[in-house]
């Protein structure tokens, strides 16, 4: 782990309340952003419960959580920001499912050839996508859900990487 991920992490740990989230909180870091996601309990339900009962009571769940820590919430975020210099957004995973309440969209811009241009205009004319824009964040989204082992392998050898560079000398200009 990156030193300045470390502090960024160890902090929002002692900053946040316990009594917010059950288990380890997630962290999830780049260079514009830091999503915290923590875990809430699963509310005991009857046996009987239909299943539309329980998705409504984990939403239930949620929006309470999200709008009674909204203020501390913000407070924490604006520390955060001013600390760090990323966007903080929030979420939570209950039973299996993460939902964000705040999200950075960021604009990207890159350049395609024709080929890769026209993958894009069928997704548009074929109503997968609104733009170009949404065609290519959609194909970011599917390759990231197919290929998540490879990714986070990727990522845990950029972090070896990064350790071993830290230890190393340092370079004088």
């Amino acid at each position: 782990m990156e030193t300045d991920e470390a502090v960024i992490i160890s902090w929002f740990t002692g900053r946040l309340p316990q009594e917010w989230f059950s288990g380890q909180h997630e962290f999830v870091l780049d260079r514009e952003e830091i999503a915290v996601i923590g875990s809430l309990q699963v509310p005991d339900a009857p046996e009987d419960m239909s299943s539309a009962e329980r998705a409504a009571l984990l939403d239930g769940l949620i929006q309470r959580f999200r709008e009674e820590t909204r203020e501390r919430r913000i407070e924490i975020a604006r520390e955060a920001e001013h600390r760090f210099r990323r966007k903080v957004s929030w979420g939570v995973s209950l039973d299996g499912e993460t939902v964000m309440f705040t999200t950075l969209s960021i604009p990207v811009m890159t350049r395609l050839r024709q080929q890769e241009r026209r993958v894009l205009d069928t997704l548009v004319a074929a109503g997968v996508a609104r733009s170009r824009s949404d065609a290519l964040a959609w194909c970011v989204r599917l390759v990231g859900s197919h290929t998540d082992t490879w990714l986070a392998d990727l990522r845990d050898a950029l972090q070896h990487v990064d350790r071993v560079r830290s230890e190393g000398p340092e370079m004088n200009a």
